[in-house]
């Protein structure tokens, strides 16, 4: 340790590298365009957030269940989803999901409680 004239010892910074999780997970650089428009919005006064969006159509999180959403929510890129985006955007795939599992449960629920005229995998409808 260094001893400075004061006679307290002078701390040495480590110079080892910062421990890191278990997990190494990629960074992910912005893109200049990213940079870009957030540098606008930070000089503008403006949220981050990319509200745009909103003004061009119904949200996910408006948007009823059904096939429409569901291939919106296919056809989403959510690797560029903002955080709040991909909030909306989980939410809208759980709508859709107890949507989906109300359908299965009618549809079953159809098919045990049919009688005996309905057509089962045993039985051929003539």
């Amino acid at each position: 340790m260094d001893t400075p004239s004061s006679g307290t010892p002078a701390r040495r910074e480590s110079l080892q590298p910062a421990p890191t999780h278990s997990v190494n997970l990629p960074l992910r650089a912005m893109s200049p365009g990213v940079v870009d428009y957030l540098f606008r919005q930070l000089v503008s006064g403006r949220p981050s957030e990319d509200v745009q969006w909103e003004r061009e159509g119904i949200t996910l999180a408006a948007q009823p269940e059904g096939a429409e959403l569901a291939r919106r929510l296919s056809e989403t890129d959510i690797d560029a989803l903002t955080p709040t985006e991909l909030f909306h955007y989980v939410r809208a795939a759980q709508r859709l999901a107890a949507w989906a599992e109300d359908l299965r449960q009618a549809a079953v629920s159809r098919y045990c409680h049919a009688g005996t005229n309905a057509p089962g995998p045993g039985n051929r409808a003539v």
